[in-house]
């Protein structure tokens, strides 16, 4: 199965975004949910072209991130930017499946405002993780180290 890639932001010339289109596509999505995905996706590249020097693969290789990858560094960013809040936070942009972040991520693709490849599908972001698993009170406790939280 090849690795289905998600690339940064189009670089071209200032485009009109009609916001209220793009959030209608998404569903009921706020805004501050895509402003999430975008700096996400920003820190889920940083992560992915780190491993890859460490790892010895060359930039252009490394460029683009699977919808796997890109949900996994959201939750990572989600937990580094709101710790253990994160699932609140979450839950109040309507966001509590990893199938939501693909609703945002190709309502951003429709809208110019990322690119995929020829590869890549909605279902990239079926089920990559489930988020009563990956943001319960112990795994976040373990993740921010902190140890278990108290009962």
């Amino acid at each position: 199965m090849s690795a289905r890639r998600y690339n940064a932001c189009v670089s071209a010339p200032p485009i009109t975004i009609d916001w209220k289109q793009v959030l209608e596509s998404a569903g009921s999505y706020p805004i501050e949910a895509f402003a999430f995905v975008r700096d996400g996706l920003s820190f889920t590249n940083a992560r992915v072209l780190s491993q890859a020097h460490v790892g010895g693969m060359s930039q252009a290789a490394s460029s683009h991130v699977s919808g796997q990858q890109l949900c996994l560094g959201l939750r990572e960013f989600a937990i580094q930017q709101y710790g253990m809040l994160a699932p609140a936070v979450l839950r109040h942009w309507h966001v509590q499946r990893t199938e939501d972040f693909g609703r945002i991520v190709y309502a951003m693709i429709d809208a110019g405002l990322m690119s995929r490849t020829a590869d890549d599908s909605f279902e990239d972001f079926d089920n990559v993780f489930d988020f009563s698993e990956s943001f319960n009170a112990a795994q976040l406790a373990r993740h921010l180290g902190e140890g278990e939280p108290p009962h």
